[in-house]
């Protein structure tokens, strides 16, 4: 008996054990007003929620009702009990996406009452970081130069005026003066410290994938973009790299957070769904409407004459 009454102490204790026991009680509280007991038409407005209606007005306009304007909340507190009341009696809360929706928010927040709230230690966030790197690895970044040149001035000859350009500029150097080279674009004709995303934006994916395949150090191209043609020069290419935890430990921290809130609500989804037996029953095979030919099966179709186009 002893054992008994420890395991039921414990589960006493855990808080969806009394969430539910109370809903439950809610519950049959709900169906003894419905005309079950003898206060089915009985509503009590406890002194708990008249303070609640003063509270809510005196943050909205810094100051407390009079005795007029607590008897409107009043009212209006009692025309939302009395709506509820006879339109949970109508039916009118089932099958309602709002209101399901709305209980399953409300179960899930009583729920993360129940969720470890203990700060994740630092080995934790280490070993989050570790298992999730697409989450928090930082793009490579560029420096480069480029020279532009526009399809649509030199038709037929932009191909051939890049490479010759490329070879001008490989002579030249890498500190090749390079204002009245090519043609006008109203972009800068270097970037500096960019990430590959910064760089895709400004010139598109292609150009940002092909650029990353430069040797840093000599000019090189044509390489194409959304605008037309470029001669390159990559100065400097910093590799994409994993990020300390000292670097992103907030970032990791809220990512690491939501992660143990899923898992957490996804238990206990588990668990509810076990008290259930779910059946999902199948949809019966429509019939052909009337007037449609059924459609021919492969035995149904005669070999094409010998001659005919297959």
């Amino acid at each position: 008996m002893s054992r008994w009454r420890s395991v039921l102490g414990r589960s006493w204790r855990e808080p969806l054990v009394q969430f539910l026991v109370v809903g439950a009680l809610l519950f049959a509280a709900f169906h003894w007003w419905d005309g079950r007991g003898s206060g089915s038409n009985r509503i009590v407005i406890t002194p708990g929620q008249v303070d609640t209606l003063v509270a809510g007005f005196t943050r909205t306009w810094h100051r407390r009702p009079t005795e007029e304007e607590l008897q409107a909340l009043t009212n209006e507190l009692l025309r939302e009990e009395v709506a509820t009341r006879e339109a949970m009696a109508l039916g009118l809360d089932r099958d309602d996406t709002v209101v399901r929706r709305r209980l399953r928010q409300k179960l899930e927040f009583l729920a993360e009452d129940t969720i470890d709230a203990t700060p994740p230690t630092d080995a934790e966030l280490e070993a989050w970081l570790v298992a999730h790197p697409d989450l928090f690895r930082q793009d490579p970044r560029l420096t480069f130069r480029q020279v532009y040149l526009s399809p649509d001035r030199r038709k037929g000859t932009v191909e051939a005026d890049a490479r010759k350009l490329r070879e001008e500029l490989s002579r030249a150097g890498p500190n090749a003066a390079i204002d009245s080279m090519g043609d006008s674009l109203m972009l800068e004709d270097e970037m500096r410290r960019a990430t590959r995303s910064d760089v895709a934006r400004v010139f598109g994916e292609e150009f940002a994938d092909e650029i990353l395949k430069i040797e840093p150090g000599r000019w090189a191209g044509p390489v194409r973009s959304g605008y037309g043609l470029h001669v390159v020069l990559v100065r400097e290419r910093e590799g994409g790299r994993l990020p300390t935890l000292a670097e992103v430990r907030p970032q990791v921290e809220r990512e690491f957070t939501a992660d143990r809130r899923r898992r957490e609500i996804d238990a206990m989804y588990a668990r509810l769904l076990g008290r259930y037996r779910v059946v999902i029953e199948k949809r019966p095979k429509a019939a052909e409407p009337p007037g449609v030919p059924k459609a021919p099966s492969a035995s149904d179709v005669a070999p094409p004459p010998k001659g005919a186009p297959r």
